[in-house]
């Protein structure tokens, strides 16, 4: 890639090898590149009910050079493109801007700790309301415990929506991912969620041109997200399923 077309890259983030990226196509599926690991990602709750860890389900293996992920949410082989994006009704446009997520985002202080969070990047997940309110939480956060549940919350936000870092260092909390994808299933509301890419995996537009790199992001594939590429919940509201079985490996972070 042309150094002046080089994408930014978030801070607390690392850009993954360049042979692993994303290409979107107009009127298509995502196109994925480099042959990143892709696994189901099952949402399981703590003894409260609410979201709490990842569980890896089902694995699927890339066959050939790139493979082509459901955009529009009407494959009959999903997660995998059929050709259903050339019927559906689908708005296939996409609207999000290229501003980078932490120029827009609302900050939470506290004494420890600094929140940023850009709500319009909301994939539903509800990591951020486990064990009480992150933005509450990270207001008062002192004690080990209280900080290792803020950078716990935040790090399992699938989109990156919440990204936290240390106030005195200005260091940045993110999960040590290697360049992989994800297929979210969230069972506590029976829904299925949207794809997670992780490890800084870069995402070109059908322009042409990239969207911040990130650690974490969240990609639709209801086809109904009103910030597409990305994720904005709406899976849940219109109770979008996948019809995928949901095959627990016993791994879980």
């Amino acid at each position: 890639m042309n150094k002046t077309t080089e994408p930014k890259v978030e801070i607390g983030s690392f850009a993954a090898p360049e042979t692993f990226y994303i290409k979107i196509l107009a009127d298509g599926p995502y196109l994925v590149y480099g042959n990143p690991p892709i696994d189901q990602e099952i949402i399981l709750p703590n003894e409260e009910g609410s979201s709490w860890v990842y569980r890896k389900g089902t694995h699927y293996k890339p066959d050939g050079d790139h493979i082509a992920l459901c955009r529009c949410g009407e494959s009959c082989k999903k997660p995998f493109c059929d050709g259903s994006h050339t019927h559906a009704d689908w708005d296939s446009q996409e609207t999000s801007d290229k501003r980078p997520l932490l120029e827009n985002a609302e900050l939470f202080e506290g004494p420890a700790m600094v929140l940023a969070d850009n709500e319009k990047y909301c994939a539903f997940a509800r990591f951020c309301d486990a064990y009480g309110r992150i933005w509450n939480i990270v207001q008062s956060a002192e004690t080990q415990d209280e900080i290792d549940l803020v950078k716990h919350e935040a790090g399992h936000c699938p989109a990156g929506r919440l990204v936290v870092w240390d106030k005195k260092t200005e260091k940045v909390f993110e999960p040590p991912f290697e360049p992989s994808i994800g297929i979210i299933e969230d069972p506590g509301i029976k829904v299925s969620g949207p794809i997670w890419v992780k490890g800084g995996i870069r995402i070109e537009s059908a322009d042409g041109s990239s969207y911040e790199i990130r650690n974490r992001v969240t990609l639709c594939r209801c086809g109904q997200s009103s910030n597409k590429p990305f994720c904005d919940g709406t899976h849940a509201s219109m109770h979008f399923k996948d019809g995928l079985p949901l095959e627990d490996s016993g791994k879980e972070w």
